[in-house]
């Protein structure tokens, strides 16, 4: 058969309706911001939008959400835009998910549910699959979900699209809790591991830096062209979930832990905040913490409180914490003194991760926060040992120079980790006794 002739028999993407309501004093732009999320976040998930529809709404029907007009209204869309699944930008209790699924004659999913069906899709490491299944286990447990047969294949799923057993209505709880205390067993032991790995990073010193943000800021951008890295870097929500670390060496000489965090979002589901809490140990961790905006979106405002109002729940909130403004390349032309504005405030640079726009401010604001941890040494060398001379400039910073017809003299900024590794080779030419060591200012 030739390649023309071959039958595509890879599943259609299911067909979605969006629905955006509208609270009391709430502008249509805004809404309409609102639902270009969620349609991303449906693109994301795997999922084809075929229509729109906004409702004004002072206060959601205790049982179906919306009142009975609009639900007319809504269940003549669906079947005029032929769609399979029917998804709302907010929080369904499972009553209302379970009446709007009958009068729609249609699978019904909240923002919950397509952010928790991004995650089972997109965890790549064996943490980052458990901790999907427990947020999705806890979102479900209450519902009544037409199957759970990852249950069986140990595959991650949150009921949008269809399997084996689809007709399947009554979940087994007794299964599900069983299934929940599993995996609290399993990440327990997942945390345990981490915390040796995270304890050895701490007994070798070196400075720790997390990038947190909105997700599609440009975190993984960012972080790739920092470190070298090949985290994937798409412009897609949620496009990077399980956390990367690499080592970086800054241009004064210091090195420091750099690591790539998962993108939080509005309204970010407590069962993630809690299932994920592992994974964001890295960002409970950090010396420092990097806040990346999107600078170039009309709602990096709302973003930007949503991230700190995430971090202020994790009991983070009063870590140290720079902003970097990102993707200024992005800006339109009327908005060109926004980044000049943002540069102006404390802690605050604008950068651009994809043209390297603000990168060497940031790399040396890095070098000078990492710089605490670092010692001053006054060294007397001999002129005739270059051998050590040169593994003194790879491993610290040289700060001050002198040389006579015998020796040179060097003021030198090392961190904890290389003074050890150079102690006993540097040990006999410190002229600085160690009681007289001071904290390295930054350079003028």
């Amino acid at each position: 058969m030739s390649q023309e002739a071959k039958i595509d028999r890879s599943p259609k993407p299911m067909r979605v309706l969006l629905v955006q309501t509208i609270a009391q004093g709430e502008s249509r732009d805004h809404a309409e911001r609102l639902a270009d999320e969620i349609e991303r976040l449906a693109v994301s998930a795997g999922l084809q939008p075929v229509g729109r529809r906004y409702f004004p709404l002072s206060r959601p029907h205790a049982g179906t959400y919306l009142g009975k007009g609009n639900l007319e209204t809504l269940a003549t869309e669906v079947i005029e835009h032929e769609a399979e699944l029917v998804l709302f930008n907010h929080a369904l209790t499972p009553v209302q998910q379970r009446n709007l699924e009958k009068a729609l004659a249609a699978k019904v999913s909240d923002r919950t549910g397509v952010i928790l069906e991004i995650f089972s899709a997109r965890a790549q490491t064996r943490e980052g699959r458990l901790q999907v299944e427990l947020a999705a286990l806890l979102y479900q447990q209450s519902r009544l979900v037409r199957s759970w047969t990852h249950l069986e294949r140990q595959k991650g799923g949150v009921g949008l699209r269809g399997g084996p057993g689809e007709t399947q209505i009554e979940v087994d709880r007794r299964l599900i809790r069983e299934r929940i205390r599993q995996l609290e067993k399993k990440l327990e032991t997942v945390q345990r591991t981490r915390a040796l790995q995270r304890r050895a990073r701490q007994e070798v010193p070196f400075y720790s830096v997390a990038l947190v943000g909105y997700t599609n800021a440009g975190k993984s951008t960012l972080f790739n062209r920092l470190t070298g890295a090949g985290v994937l870097a798409e412009d897609q929500l949620f496009a990077t979930l399980d956390p990367t670390v690499r080592r970086i060496r800054l241009p004064n000489g210091e090195k420091i832990i750099l690591s790539d965090t998962v993108g939080f979002i509005r309204d970010l589901p407590h069962q993630l905040v809690a299932a994920f809490r592992a994974t964001l140990e890295e960002t409970l961790e950090a010396d420092l913490l990097l806040h990346v905006v999107d600078l170039s979106d009309p709602e990096w405002e709302a973003q930007q409180e949503s991230v700190e109002e995430t971090l202020r729940d994790l009991d983070v909130g009063d870590k140290p914490l720079l902003t970097l403004y990102n993707k200024a390349d992005r800006l339109p032309p009327e908005e060109s003194g926004l980044g000049e504005r943002m540069a102006a405030r404390v802690d605050s640079l604008v950068i651009s991760a994809v043209t390297g726009t603000g990168l060497d401010t940031l790399l040396a604001t890095l070098g000078e926060r990492s710089r605490g941890n670092c010692r001053l040494l006054c060294l007397r060398l001999p002129i005739t040992d270059g051998a050590l001379l040169a593994r003194l400039c790879r491993e610290g910073q040289v700060l001050e120079r002198h040389d006579d017809e015998t020796h040179i003299h060097l003021t030198l900024a090392l961190s904890p980790i290389a003074r050890g590794r150079l102690e006993a080779d540097i040990q006999p030419f410190i002229t600085l006794s160690p009681n007289g060591e001071m904290p390295v200012s930054a350079p003028e």
